[in-house]
C-alpha cells in the first residue's frame, strides 16, 4: 500500500440556503485528466501484484526499505533539480513531522502489508485495504467532525466487508497472521493520513513525501536487519522478476504515479480523483487472479465487492473535505 488513504468525509456546516443556479453545459474532461487517471488507477492498482513477486526471492522489510529510500532520494534529486534546492529546505518542526508520518505510512502502512503478502494474495491484501477510507471517517469522527449519513453507511458496509474476507482466515484457507498484518497496516496509514492533515508539514507536498519516504525506507531497512532478513540472504539466487518488480515499484508506483497523482489534485476535480480508492482494489484483484493465478472464493468476491461499496458510498458523499491523503 503505497499508498493510498483517501480523506473523504465532508464536515457538515451549516450554510444559507442558495438560490437555485441555472444548469450550464457540463464540463468536459481533457483527454489528460483521463490519461493520468489511468495511470493511478492501473500502476497504484498493479503495486500490490509487485510486492507480492518481490517477497517471492527477497526479504520483506529490506527489499521495502530499499525501495522506499531509492524513490525518496531520486524524488529529493528531482526537487533540486527543477524547483532548486531551497525547495528542501524545511523547519526542525517539519521535518519531525514528515518523519513521524512516514514511520506511520511507510513502516507502518506499506511495511506490514509487503511482510502480509509473504503469507495471503495479493488481491485480497489490497481489498482489505480498501477499508482505510471507512477508518478516516471514523478517526474524524473521533475528533468532533460529524461525518454524513452516506458517509456512516459507507463505514458499516467497510466494516461488515472486512468482516466477511476474514472469513477465509478464519477457515485455514488463508493465514489469519497475513490478515491481521493488513489491518494493521490500514490503522497505522489511517492514522498517519489523518494526522498529516494536522501537522505542520513541509508546504511543498513533494518534499514532505520525500523525507517520508527517506525516513519510513530507512526504519523499514532497521526492522529488516533486526528481524535478521540479511541472514542467508544471496542476491544471486533473487530472481530476475523480482529485482524487475522491486524496480517497477520504485519508478511507476513510487515515482509516476504520485506525480500523476499530485498533478490531478490540481487539475481534476477531487471527487473524480477519490475514485482511484475502488478502483485500484479491483485491478488487483483482476491482476492476482490473471497473472498469478489468485483463487477467487466466495468470501473474497462478496467480501470484496461490499467493501469497495462501501468506499464508493464514502466517496460520493465528499463535498468540502480536503485533499486526499496520497500514496507513494
Amino acid at each position: 500500500m503505497t499508498s493510498p488513504a483517501v480523506d473523504p468525509v465532508p464536515v457538515v456546516q451549516p450554510s444559507a440556503p442558495e438560490k437555485p443556479r441555472p444548469a450550464g453545459p457540463a464540463r468536459r474532461i481533457p483527454a489528460a485528466v483521463w490519461a493520468a487517471l489511468g495511470i493511478v488507477y492501473v500502476v497504484w492498482g498493479s503495486t500490490y501484484l509487485g510486492i507480492r513477486v518481490v517477497v517471492e526471492t527477497l526479504p520483506p522489510f529490506l527489499s521495502a526499505g530499499t525501495r522506499f529510500v531509492t524513490a525518496g532520494l531520486l524524488l529529493a534529486g528531482i526537487i533540486a533539480w527543477r524547483q532548486g534546492p531551497a525547495a528542501l529546505k524545511v523547519t526542525p518542526r517539519q521535518l519531525a513531522s514528515a518523519v513521524g508520518v512516514g514511520l506511520l505510512l511507510i513502516l507502518g502502512g506499506n511495511g506490514l502489508v509487503v511482510l502480509a503478502e509473504t503469507s495471503i494474495p495479493s488481491g485480497l491484501a489490497a481489498l482489505l485495504i480498501a477499508v482505510v477510507p471507512a477508518w478516516v471517517v471514523v478517526l474524524k469522527a473521533l475528533s468532533g467532525d460529524r461525518p454524513t449519513k452516506g458517509g456512516l453507511a459507507g463505514v458499516l458496509l467497510g466494516l461488515l466487508g472486512l468482516g466477511v474476507l476474514t472469513l477465509p482466515g478464519l477457515s485455514g484457507d488463508v493465514k489469519a497472521g497475513g490478515v491481521v498484518l493488513v489491518i494493521a497496516a490500514t490503522l497505522c496509514w489511517s492514522v498517519g493520513s489523518f494526522w498529516s492533515s494536522r501537522l505542520p508539514m513541509p508546504a511543498n507536498p513533494f518534499t514532505a513525501s520525500a523525507y517520508e519516504m527517506i525516513a519510513g525506507g530507512l526504519a523499514g531497512l532497521g526492522v529488516g536487519l533486526v528481524r535478521g532478513e540479511q541472514h542467508g540472504l544471496d542476491l544471486s539466487a533473487v530472481s530476475g522478476r523480482s529485482w524487475a518488480a522491486l524496480g517497477y515499484l520504485v519508478v511507476f508506483g513510487s515515482l509516476l504515479a504520485f506525480t500523476a497523482y499530485a498533478w490531478l489534485l490540481q487539475a481534476a476535480p477531487l471527487s473524480l480523483v477519490a475514485t482511484y480508492a475502488y478502483v485500484n482494489p479491483v485491478v488487483a484483484v483482476a491482476l492476482g487472479a490473471l497473472v498469478l493465478n489468485e483463487a477467487l472464493s466466495l468470501p473474497i468476491v462478496l467480501g470484496g465487492a461490499i467493501v469497495v461499496g462501501g468506499v464508493c458510498l464514502i466517496v460520493s458523499t465528499e463535498r468540502r473535505s480536503p485533499a486526499p491523503r496520497s500514496r507513494t
